[in-house]
């Protein structure tokens, strides 16, 4: 059985549904801090299988003791954890608590129970903003920009050093560059609570008519158009390249790059949505956001060549994809 921590969010439940898909028995450990209950209907009813589902900690303990007692588990993937950038550097203390503090307690809780197998959820941004273009796996990490970042470099090194202290860990650790999109049948995907941090959801809510216009943070990056560029990924892949990586694992640590290993500015994304729904995403530019680099994409040979994996949705099918979603999303505000 696969513990998927995290795993009602938006990549949880993505992973969820490959796992299940491919005949893996899979439980969900979720705080719904930024998720709903009803995400697990929801996988239950892409996948036709059951699915276990606990609500609970990363942070407590003694719960996640009790509860390795009383399941089989075989491996960990491990998504939980607070993620918006902005969000961390208001709040560093909470970031800090949450996602290091609380891998520290499953890490703990794995050693205990002898399960030693861990897929590590962490960030393009551990490189650092002074990394070249494309990131490759052994670069250093480098100075972060944000406490969300430092906390996913921390995380890494955290688990480096379990592993050179005990041959009995098999990590890997997988860095995601954007993720965005939905699943195909229009049941899950990314629903932020209150004012989006990421821009896909941003843009779809502007195009439903929930918000009135885009905010686009800066357009005098030195890229071709002057906003951020980025290695937007489907969701789907990004799901997929967790199968992989748990099939992968061996011990000591791994890393992998998940990306496409190609850039897109917001301003094309947003054109990209504009062509391929025919709706018109009014937008205006805002001041640069804290801790966003001009551009960053991924160098995703490794994973291709040890994983066995690649991308293979394109940006028209991340925007096709999330617009389906936010107009299922509207009929049924409990999505």
């Amino acid at each position: 059985m696969i513990l998927l921590t995290g795993g009602t969010g938006y990549i949880g439940s993505h992973i969820a549904v490959e796992l299940l898909e491919a005949g893996y028995d899979v439980i969900l450990l979720d705080n719904l801090c930024n998720s709903q209950r009803s995400v697990v209907t929801r996988i239950e009813q892409i996948t036709q299988r059951s699915v276990h589902f606990h609500e609970g900690d990363i942070c407590d303990y003694k719960g996640l003791s009790a509860f390795f007692a009383r399941y089989d588990i075989d491996a960990v993937i491990h998504c939980a954890g607070l993620k918006a950038v902005g969000e961390s550097i208001s709040k560093p203390l909470e970031y800090y608590d949450n996602n290091v503090s609380g891998t520290l307690c499953l890490l703990k809780a794995m050693r205990q129970a002898g399960v030693m197998q861990l897929v590590f959820s962490s960030s393009a941004t551990v490189y650092g903003e002074e990394a070249a273009i494309p990131y490759i796996e052994h670069m250093p990490r480098g100075r972060t920009t944000s406490p969300y970042g430092t906390s996913k470099a921390m995380i890494e090194k955290l688990l480096e050093d379990a592993s050179a202290s005990d041959s009995r860990w098999a990590i890997s650790i997988l860095r995601y560059f954007n993720p965005v999109g939905a699943h195909p049948s229009g049941f899950i995907g990314e629903a932020p609570q209150g004012i989006p941090n990421n821009l896909m959801p941003y843009i779809s809510q502007v195009a439903a008519g929930q918000r009135a216009e885009l905010a686009i943070f800066g357009d005098d990056y030195p890229t071709p158009d002057g906003t951020c560029v980025r290695d937007y990924l489907h969701v789907v892949d990004l799901a997929k390249g967790h199968l992989k990586a748990l099939q992968y694992l061996s011990t000591g640590v791994d890393h992998f790059n998940l990306g496409t290993g190609q850039g897109v500015s917001v301003r094309e994304m947003v054109a990209t949505f504009e062509r391929a729904t025919g709706v018109t995403v009014p937008y205006r530019f805002a001041p640069r956001r804290s801790g966003d680099l001009p551009a960053f994409w991924a160098s995703a040979e490794k994973a291709r060549k040890e994983l066995g994996w690649q991308a293979e949705k394109s940006v028209h099918d991340m925007v096709v994809d999330t617009w389906r979603w936010q107009q299922w999303a509207n009929r049924d505000p409990e999505r």
